[in-house]
């Protein structure tokens, strides 16, 4: 199993325009062959604000696949493309980590 941790950052103030455009494009990614998990999270509201809080710009995306060969077909998917080209704009960066277990 390939797990993937995406670090999005918005340009300021337009964190819930890229969110909106992700939950729009969700439904296709889970539908995907292998897609195992697809979610995206923030800093949780009921706890203070810590040296790692990410802010309000940014979100995290929480990936597991069950293969690399289904990780790759999903980088390389129309909907992604689609994604990508929409949210360029409005994203200031993207780190994304990918893992798997020891």
């Amino acid at each position: 199993m390939i797990s993937v941790v995406a670090v999005i950052t918005a340009k300021p103030g337009l964190r819930a325009q890229v969110l909106e455009a992700f939950n729009a494009n969700r439904p296709a990614v889970l539908a995907e062959d292998g897609c195992i998990e697809y979610q995206a999270a923030v800093d949780a509201s009921a706890f203070p604000p810590s040296r790692g809080s990410f802010g309000e710009d940014t979100f995290v995306v929480l990936e597991r696949w069950a293969s690399p060969a289904a990780l790759k077909a999903h980088g390389a998917s129309a909907h992604m493309a689609e994604y990508s080209a929409k949210t360029k704009e409005l994203v200031a960066s993207r780190v994304i980590h990918i893992l798997e277990a020891v």
